[in-house]
């Protein structure tokens, strides 16, 4: 499988849950998002993602965080890539494990989960929930509906305080 160089997000959200919801049964996890500071094991087999995410742990300037149930910590169910831009926080990278992409996907949520933790990551920081990233041209519009993201210029759009408090209310109820 060729590695993408990811220069835009280019994931689309599925839907949007209050966690991880099975796609066939409707059942729903519980997640967490742990910072990961190296990406070997079982858990994590490098073919199986379209990213180099050992190169974004490396990376000094990034953190990489796993999205995981609380049921099965071991299993890897999404990646984000995010960094502290001093009044914001910017989403360089998201993907969806293998096994949650596509028609045979089996959870949903996992974008949307990921990205409201991004959101719950600028509310801790005091930037009032802003987060920023670049979208492929095609899904602009996609984000816009979806997540309430507003266009700057070109690629770049953001996720403002209101539809922030939004994404993070709706996965992390305990938090604001």
């Amino acid at each position: 499988m060729k590695r993408k160089t990811a220069l835009h997000f280019d994931i689309e959200i599925d839907k949007l849950t209050n966690s991880i919801e099975n796609v066939i049964s409707g059942e729903v996890f519980q997640t967490d998002c742990l910072l990961l500071k190296s990406i070997t094991g079982s858990s994590y087999k490098k073919s199986e993602w379209d990213f180099n995410w050992q190169a974004e742990i490396k990376n000094q300037s990034k953190e990489v965080y796993k999205l995981i149930t609380i049921s099965n910590p071991l299993i890897i169910h999404g990646l984000i890539s995010i960094n502290d831009e001093g009044d914001h926080i910017f989403m360089h990278l998201i993907e969806s494990a293998a096994f949650n992409k596509g028609r045979k996907k089996l959870y949903h949520g996992v974008a949307g989960n990921l990205i409201a933790f991004a959101c719950k990551k600028s509310f801790e920081k005091n930037y009032f929930g802003v987060v920023a990233f670049e979208a492929k041209t095609k899904l602009i519009e996609h984000y816009k509906q979806t997540l309430g993201a507003k266009h700057i210029s070109a690629n770049r759009m953001f996720i403002d305080t209101e539809e922030s408090r939004t994404l993070v209310n709706q996965y992390f109820q305990k938090f604001l």
